[in-house]
């Protein structure tokens, strides 16, 4: 493999593309007109325009990709995450035009793309699930049946899902329909599917990730879990890893667990798979992400692997280098994903132009970014700018460091999610270990964040005045010296 298209943008291109360097492997960048001049297209050996800023125009357009890789004459495609990187139509014309996708084949894809079908094909392998209905439903006389079989709250969950997007809660039966027909539509609007299905809602969850690598010689072992559980909208903000709810002997019931869903879809690559831990320590196949996640650097910390090398290796036909027996876990690691996001504002999308853009850097801290001073956020796209990524000896000590990457991390010209992952480090909640999915509705509101930015400003403002008054006496002291002389 002497070069690699990598079929997105921002952090994750630059991300992938380090990687490839550092092994000797060309690279090409594909962008929209609205990224001409975005670092990863900079960073790229070789760059072309796509086509205009709307994803579907751009880094949708899989024909335009593949067309574009034969032209020259790429080796192989990664996909990163998100855009094409679980579309298994898209793995399948990589396959048929003799390009490696550096990823799994489109079976896997295709399997673990739907819920309901992810949960049919690990039936067998007594992986533990949520009660509930394992079929697509549109019967609401039926569905009410099933809800008050497994019993409220229930969750309504579309098949095709992510993101939060076709999922709510249900908490009564008259409130069944109403919710359901939601689900149903959001679903088709969001994924062209409005297939949804019924499970029993999880109270207090935590949601725990194990990572996974298997190549095409039948090897397949875990890289442990990750904690994902700082959620907003359904949505990640806050990752670490390893979690400090998991004993050792849940640890390792949890990474078999993953391998057998692994095997189940005859799964090769890296790829994660979700769980959801009960307030008893119970744990539930949630699904499998059957590409590089987003939080993956906080896993490359604690073992000391790349996930993007092993990615590649096995993509060209390499035997994992290592057992399940030589992997270790060595430290802790802390990720802040850095939206441009209003956290005083239900997290909206917060776009505009980086006045002001200052990294951290430091030992053990790590900035996988994106963004540059003066570049645009555009509303094209997911608003993540970077992601920071801090790591300690042990868990208090990513934590501090988080906070003092945070504090060093400048940005002027767009609202970030900076200032509520201060908020999360500070809280005695997460520092405790003692939280779930449900952190913000529990213990997050505007009114704190903002509480809290008064009240420093109070103390920056009684420390300038003290250092003014400070400063005051020494200029002074010269003049009374000299008129009693």
């Amino acid at each position: 493999m002497k070069k690699i298209l990598i079929a997105n943008r921002g952090e994750i291109a630059i991300r992938v593309m380090k990687t490839a360097k550092a092994m000797g492997i060309a690279t090409v960048a594909i962008y929209s007109e609205a990224d001409r001049h975005a670092p990863h297209v900079k960073f790229a050996d070789q760059a072309v325009c796509i086509g205009p800023a709307p994803s579907k125009d751009s880094y949708l357009r899989g024909d335009k990709i593949i067309e574009t890789a034969k032209e020259l004459s790429v080796d192989g495609i990664h996909p990163g995450y998100g855009f094409l990187s679980e579309n298994a139509d898209f793995a399948e014309l990589c396959e048929s035009n003799n390009i490696s996708f550096i990823g799994p084949k489109s079976k896997a894809i295709k399997v673990m793309g739907s819920k309901l079908a992810a949960k049919e094909t690990v039936k067998a392998y007594d992986i533990p699930m949520v009660p509930g209905i394992d079929e697509a439903i549109t019967d609401v006389v039926k569905a009410k049946s099933i809800a008050s079989e497994i019993g409220y709250p229930i969750l309504i969950k579309a098949s095709a899902g992510g993101g939060g997007k076709g999922m709510r809660i249900v908490e009564k039966d008259s409130d069944l329909e109403s919710q359901m027909n939601r689900a149903i539509s959001e679903a088709k609007s969001a994924f062209g599917d409005g297939s949804v299905f019924i499970e029993k809602y999880v109270k207090s969850p935590r949601h725990i990730e194990v990572q996974i690598m298997a190549d095409s010689f039948g090897n397949t072992i875990h890289l442990f879990e990750r904690e994902c559980s700082i959620q907003r909208r359904h949505q990640k903000v806050v990752e670490e890893a390893p979690s400090s709810v998991l004993t050792e002997e849940l640890r390792q019931k949890m990474g078999e667990a993953a391998v057998k869903v692994a095997k189940s879809c005859d799964y090769v690559g890296a790829g994660t798979v979700e769980f959801l831990l009960d307030a008893d320590h119970n744990f539930y196949f949630l699904e499998m992400n059957t590409r590089l996640q987003v939080e993956h650097p906080v896993t490359e910390l604690i073992t000391g692997l790349d996930l993007v090398e092993l990615q590649i290796k096995v993509a060209r036909g390499e035997k994992l280098p290592f057992s399940q027996d030589d992997l270790s876990i060595n430290g802790h690691a802390l990720e802040l994903r850095v939206y441009a996001e209003d956290p005083m504002n239900d997290f909206l999308p917060s776009v505009g132009m980086l006045e002001k853009y200052k990294l951290p850097i430091g030992k053990n801290i790590r900035v996988d970014n994106g963004y540059e001073e003066g570049m645009d956020v555009p509303i094209y796209y997911d608003p993540m700018l970077s992601k920071l990524i801090t790591y300690g000896k042990n868990r208090t000590e990513a934590i501090h460091l988080m906070l003092k990457a945070i504090f060093e991390y400048k940005v002027e010209g767009v609202k970030t999610t900076l200032p509520f992952g201060r908020f999360v480090c500070e809280h005695d909640a997460f520092k405790s270990g003692d939280f779930d999915t449900h952190f913000v509705k529990q213990y997050y509101s505007p009114k704190l964040l903002e509480k809290q930015h008064h009240f420093e400003a109070e103390i920056a403002a009684h420390v300038a005045l003290k250092k003014y008054l400070e400063d005051q006496k020494l200029l002074r002291l010269p003049n009374s010296v000299s008129s009693k002389q």
